[in-house]
This record gives structure tokens, sequence and C-alpha cells, in this order.
């Protein structure tokens, strides 16, 4: 694929491009910039992202709202779901998704990462990814040997003084459910306080964590507002970018490779818009194949929701701070002092349950928000309550992600087949029964007023599923779509070092090359595959494997 007329060759040669400054993007960067042998280039299309609405946490639904940090996906209509379109927000600009996300930080459970390893993701089984874990982390659980101390990502445990996170843990156990002291150490499974990559008040972003600790002036370089239209290639090797900056075209060269950090929905984009992807589209779109990988935007997969929605009896919940002078106040406060509400993204209990016993391992995630309102900061319920972001972890439903033609300004066709499979709707029935027995508990006798949602008085199979159906939302964590796994696999995109099956030097390392979606939010592990990637591709030795052994 050559450069054409209009397109204006840079003369500057680096080692390595990185694309996309996302959560596995910026580890990336400042891992190679470590090694002051190499010369780097990083380029995001967004850009630099320090606006006190991405800084302050409780703010967080602000961003996301915002085409300026988002690249405003929408997925295709859902038959599974009456023909709803569902949002895809992903983040633009420098962090990424961690720009904009809930801040959650959950690492995945031990199995996940062992599955990836059944699957063909060889050298990826828990004992591999934890040391990377510990290395990425500096975690306030400084006791703990499963936490990391002394990493570029600050992680703290929610403080969860609102009365009604106590009244829910307390529940679930009455409910026979059980407690962690640390979901992301030795026991994912049960009920705890929240992860939070938030730092003296302030959102820990990629960017703040990696990309804040760069000397841009020796060996990376970092382009903003710049979208990259494809790769160059020499036969299948790959050699350099063409990126995109204000309407006009440039070509950058590589001497080592090019790695695609573009996340879940761009990475695909691109390696099917330079001719790597199923056969079919490429010719449908007129495009010269230089790699057949039928595997490119297969495998696409993502976590649904339901908010649980209760009224609550006494004005415990943050309601009370809803009106414009309660915000106000709480904003003036984070601003000067970094404290008091302002300071946290409020999901500050987290749980990990099973449905039931034939499951390995726990295949629901509960946030519990003492409010009730949706992810997105819109159509609060005008009174006190509180709710339950209940989501199912393993589905078995995949989609897929195409271009619709050469243009890198078009969005792709995103098709999630949410719900697909029939076991995704009878976990999510199943987790709507788990949680009106969890309600029925006696701690949260004295705050339980009507349910909101659902509603008490949809009670059939049937009429459940309806609800389901229409209601249920995405969580916003697409992944899978340049599977990792053995190279005899005919979906596998990425082999096990992270490089793009068929091609010289180049690599992808974000969210795409999940086998498996793992258990919880996706940053965490996103995150650890750009600081392993990185050992990969400068061939260095692995971090030794850690072999304690987890709660199973």
């Amino acid at each position: 694929m050559k450069s054409g007329k209009n397109i204006k060759k840079l003369t500057e040669e680096y080692d390595y491009i990185i694309v996309g400054a996302g959560s596995a993007g910026s580890a990336l960067a400042y891992r190679m910039a470590q090694d002051n042998n190499k010369k780097v280039l990083l380029i995001e299309f967004g850009g630099k992202n320090n606006s006190l609405l991405i800084k302050m946490p409780a703010a967080l639904s602000h961003p996301m709202n915002m085409k300026k940090y988002n690249w405003g996906y929408t997925a295709s209509a859902e038959e599974a779901l009456n023909g709803r379109s569902l949002n895809c927000p992903r983040g633009k600009g420098l962090g990424g998704s961690s720009s904009i996300n809930g801040m959650i930080f959950v690492r995945g459970h031990p199995l996940d990462f062992d599955n990836w390893e059944r699957k063909g993701a060889q050298g990826w089984s828990y004992s591999d990814v934890l040391p990377y874990f510990k290395k990425m982390e500096n975690s306030d659980q400084i006791t703990s040997k499963w936490r990391g101390k002394n990493g570029p990502i600050h992680v703290q445990k929610a403080k969860q003084k609102n009365i009604l996170h106590k009244a829910f843990t307390d529940s679930a156990v009455e409910a026979g459910f059980e407690l962690t002291d640390d979901y992301n150490g030795y026991k994912q499974e049960g009920l705890g306080a929240a992860d939070m990559t938030i730092y003296r008040g302030q959102r820990w972003s990629a960017a703040r964590a990696y990309l804040d600790r760069i000397d841009r002036k020796k060996n990376v370089k970092i382009l903003t507002s710049c979208l990259v239209d494809k790769l160059l290639f020499t036969n299948n090797k790959c050699i350099g970018v063409i990126y995109i900056k204000n309407g006009k075209k440039y070509e950058v060269r590589c001497l080592k490779g090019v790695v695609l950090a573009a996340g879940a929905i761009g990475s695909p984009s691109i390696l099917q818009r330079s001719g790597i992807g199923p056969l079919n589209l490429l010719k449908k779109l007129g495009i010269k194949p230089i790699v057949r990988l039928d595997g490119v935007g297969k495998n696409l997969q993502d976590h649904l929701e339901l908010y649980f929605q209760v009224k609550c009896k006494l004005p415990v919940t943050l309601y009370k701070y809803t009106n414009i002078f309660s915000k106000s106040s709480i904003f003036l406060r984070w601003l000067f002092f970094k404290t008091g509400i302002g300071a946290s993204n409020q999901f500050e209990t987290l749980g990990f349950l099973k449905t039931d016993n034939k499951q390995a391992y726990p295949n629901l995630q509960y946030h519990f928000l003492p409010l009730a309102i949706k992810y997105d900061g819109s159509a609060p319920f005008r009174g006190h309550g509180f709710q339950f972001h209940i989501g199912t972890m393993r589905s078995k439903s995949r989609g897929f992600i195409e271009i619709i033609d050469t243009n890198p300004f078009s969005h792709p066709k995103i098709q999630f087949n949410y719900l697909s499979h029939p076991d995704d709707l009878q976990d999510f029935r199943n987790a709507i029964k788990i949680s009106r027995k969890i309600l029925r508990q006696p701690p949260f006798r004295k705050f339980l007023d009507e349910e909101i949602n659902p509603g008490s008085e949809l009670r059939t199979n049937a009429q459940l599923d309806n609800y389901i159906r229409s209601n249920v939302e995405s969580a916003y964590h697409p992944c899978g779509s340049c599977k990792m796994g053995s190279e005899y696999d005919l979906e596998t995109v990425v082999t096990p070092d992270c490089k793009v099956k068929g091609t010289q030097n180049l690599y992808c390392a974000d969210s795409s090359i999940f086998p498996i979606i793992t258990n919880g939010n996706l940053n965490a592990p996103s995150i650890m595959v750009g600081e392993k990637a990185v050992d990969h591709i400068l061939n260095k030795s692995p971090l030794p494997k850690d072999n304690s052994i987890p709660f199973l």
C-alpha cells in the first residue's frame, strides 16, 4: 500500500509507532520510553483531556456525553432487545476510555485468565498476568501480598460512608452470600468496598498515570488530534501509518513495528481499512487484501446490565444533593480541597455473586449506588431511592465489527447480537430474583419502599424477559474483536506474543485481543495487556510467574 501524491511524507523515522493513547497505549508508551534506545511515536485522535469535568470523579457522566471526549459510537439495532440501538461510548483523547469511565478497578477473576490460556493464549494464565497487575498498581492496601505498591496506577478503596452500603452488604449476607475483603486480591467472590482509580480526590486516568511521567524531550513524541487512516506495508511487513490532521494526510514510517492500541472498535477497523480482515469484506469494499484474517472484527463481546431501582423510605440517599445549590457546594469543595462527595464516583460497593452452584465462579456483578439514576446521569427518580446495577459476566452471545467504507471518519457497523443465546436471558432472570431476595432481608427493612424498576408486579418469566429486552443497557465493556489465541485457530488475529497473525512488525495490544471477556470492568485488564505486551514486543523475558493460589 503505497502513499499517494497528496500525502506528505515525514522524514523523521521512529522505532515504534503506537496507535491510540488509551488505557493500553499509555502503558505501552511509558514502558517503551523507559528504554532510551527506542524512539517512539504515540498517535491519538483526541486531545489532552485536562478538563475539570474529567478530573472530578463525581462528574463522570458529563464527559461521557460530550463529543470532545467520546467517539460517540452507536451499535446497530438488536433484534433481541426489541429493535433498540445502544450507545457504545469510547474515550477520545489522552487516556482514552480511562478518562471517561466510572473509575471502577477490577482485575478480573483468576479463572478468566486461566481460560484465556486454555483458549490458546499461552503465557496469559493468572500466574502469568498477576505480576503485571502488581507492577502497574499503587494500591492503598499496603499489607496485602496480592497488591502492587509502587506502580503508576493509584487505586484506593472506597470509604462507604453512606448507611445504605452497609444495609446492602448486611442484607446480602443474610440472603446467603459472602463478603470479601478485597475482590482484587485473594478472593473475588462476595461483596465489599470498591476499588477506584482515584488519587487525592481526582480521577487517575492512564494518561495521568503513565503519559504525565514521560519526558517528551527525550525519546517519545505524542501527537494529538491525528486520526490514523491505515497502515503501510511492504508485502506483509508493516512499515508505518498514514494519519490525518487538519484535513491533510501524512505518512510516517517506523523501523521495528506498529502497535495498534486503538481499542475494541478502532483496532479492527484500522486493520480492515488496511487490507487485513475477512476476504469477502475487503473485496466488497474494493480494498486490496494484504493478509486474509477472517477473525478481524469477530468475537465481539460486552457486558449488559440492568438498573434495579427502589424507593427509599428514609431521606438518606444522595437525592438530597441533586439540586443546583448542593451541586454547586459539592463542586466548590472539590475544586478547592479535593474532598467530599465530589471526590468519589459513588459506586462504592461491588459484589461478585453466583446465580447458582453450577457456576465455577461468579457470573454476576453488582454495583450499588445510593441514588436512583441512569449511569449517564439522565432521568433521575424524583425522590429518595437507591439501585443495584446488575451485570451478567459471561454472555455466550458474540457479535462483530465491520467497516462500511474506506473513509476513516465513518463509524463501523457494530453488531453485538445481545441476548442471542437463551442462557443470557436466564442469567438476568435469576439476577432479578436474587436482588429481590436481598431486598427482603431485615437490614433493608427500614429503608425499603416500593420497587421502581422492574416493578414488583413483574413475576413470570415472560414478563421478566420482556422487561429485560426493553431495559437492559450496555455496561460499556466492548472487547474481543481481534482475538488472541493459537496461530492454528482460524479466528485468531493476534498470537500470544501480541503479533498480528500473518504479518511482520505489526502488533496489537488492547481490549480487542481478549479471547473471553473478564469478570468486572475492563480498564484494569486493558492496562495489564499494555504492560505485558511491551515485554513481548521488545523481546524481553516476561516477569516470573506468581504461583500464589487464590480462592477458587
